[in-house]
């Protein structure tokens, strides 16, 4: 039988993806009311410019006041779509204290402070739900959270952020450089006027840090996720990763150590076989490897931003907390017991692959290998071409780890014949 009295929801925020939220659940209000056991009421929608017109939304639920909004205490659930670090947390903390549930999409906030929102969730009875935080519109907060909670997660592998895909996608295919490719990516509107949180890894490491905390049980901050943007990619890095057979994704990568007593979580550009399938995942797309004991191998693949593919994500949170309110429980909260340290990347061990200009003189390959034999990493494949005195020289190691990596390439400065090390790149995904 379904109850009659309407679910109470707040919007804050109603931009591309809070716009999208407000349209489906007037559009589809009766599918959710049927899904949830009531209808839903969209009670308030508190925004920075009241006066801007906003189709199919009453003007009477406009507001700049978002602490009112929350504070008015027969909200039922707040939705979050503001993003940044304030006033979203005061505001979500403030929702709790009065009685609501909280649906967020805000990444940076939760890979900053969750541990802390969790807490307040819980101190007050409360729903934080956030599958929008993390690749739009694919399910995998929830898999990760719930369905995958009686397997032991190993390693999550993914492309995390459509605009930086976008671009290197455009460069492999094309053979565009950087510039050209991020001023495609622009003038389609996938690219930001400032790309900075995008091309150097800041939106995705806010999703690695979530991910990770996620998939091993241990609270992971952002300031723990190792990250190193793509802006240094280059059409020669494009050009060696076809000959070995790879292409270049920007990844995220959160991984238990094989000892079990540590994690990591990175994000950086790599080399990752043809072979694998994140290798084919185009465009602004989005997708998410998962390695676990009792799975194996999973994929999720999707649409990673947008406002109706994140608006998909929340609305799909938006039933599953109203289901749980009406029903006087609670989702799944925090799972931080395992509480495993976060390793430094100089702990991290992959295969690299470094390209060097060096002399085009007789040694230079026995003096080059000899550093590495020094430092003990082990080389797996050497390519060398050489004219009119100079030479390029690449190199493809074994797995070993950044630190040993960083001193041989230290090392490998200091020698006349080396004249510089023209790229290092990871090799994943093997």
């Amino acid at each position: 039988m379904m109850r009659t009295r309407p679910l109470k929801v707040a919007l804050l925020g109603c931009g591309v993806v809070g716009s999208e939220v407000a349209r489906i659940m007037t559009t589809h209000a009766d599918d959710l009311a049927a899904r949830i056991g009531a209808p839903v009421e969209l009670a308030g929608v508190a925004v920075r410019r009241p006066s801007k017109v906003r189709e199919g939304i009453d003007p009477n639920l406009v507001t700049t006041d978002a602490t009112a909004l929350v504070k008015r205490g027969d909200i039922d659930v707040v939705v979050e779509v503001i993003g940044g670090i304030e006033p979203a947390r005061a505001l979500i903390t403030t929702a709790f204290e009065h009685g609501a549930s909280v649906v967020s999409a805000n990444k940076a906030l939760l890979a900053q402070d969750g541990a802390a929102l969790h807490a307040a969730a819980e101190e007050h009875g409360r729903d934080l739900y956030y599958e929008a935080a993390v690749a739009g519109a694919i399910p995998l907060i929830r898999p990760l959270r719930e369905s995958l909670a009686g397997d032991k997660v190993n390693r999550v592998l993914g492309i995390v952020n459509g605009t930086t895909n976008f671009i290197l996608d455009k460069m492999d295919s094309t053979g565009a450089g950087y510039q050209e490719a991020l001023d495609e990516a622009t003038a389609l509107g996938y690219a930001e006027a400032d790309p900075t949180a995008d091309v150097e890894g800041f939106d995705a490491a806010a999703k690695a840090a979530i991910l990770a905390g996620i998939a091993f049980h241990t609270r992971v901050r952002l300031d723990d996720v190792y990250r190193e943007g793509m802006t240094e990619v280059t059409a020669a890095d494009f050009a060696s990763a076809k000959e070995m057979g790879c292409t270049i994704k920007l990844l995220a990568i959160c991984e238990r150590a094989a000892d079990g007593g540590s994690v990591t979580a990175r994000v950086h550009p790599a080399m990752i076989p043809l072979s694998h399938p994140l290798a084919s995942v185009r465009g602004a797309y989005n997708a998410v490897f998962v390695e676990s004991d009792a799975s194996g191998q999973l994929m999720f693949y999707g649409p990673g931003a947008g406002g109706s593919p994140t608006a998909s994500a929340v609305l799909g949170d938006l039933v599953a907390v109203c289901r749980n309110r009406l029903n006087g429980a609670t989702g799944p909260g925090e799972s931080a017991y395992a509480a495993l340290p976060v390793s430094p990347m100089g702990d991290v061990v992959t295969r690299y692959h470094i390209s060097l200009d060096v002399a085009d003189k007789p040694g230079v390959l026995a003096q080059v290998a000899t550093v590495f034999a020094e430092h003990g990493v082990s080389i797996d494949t050497v390519r060398q071409q050489g004219k009119d005195g100079e030479a390029s020289l690449v190199v493809v190691t074994h797995r070993a780890s950044d630190a040993s990596l960083t001193g041989t390439v230290a090392a490998l400065r200091k020698l006349d014949t080396v004249r510089g090390v023209a790229s290092i790149m990871r090799v994943e995904g093997e």
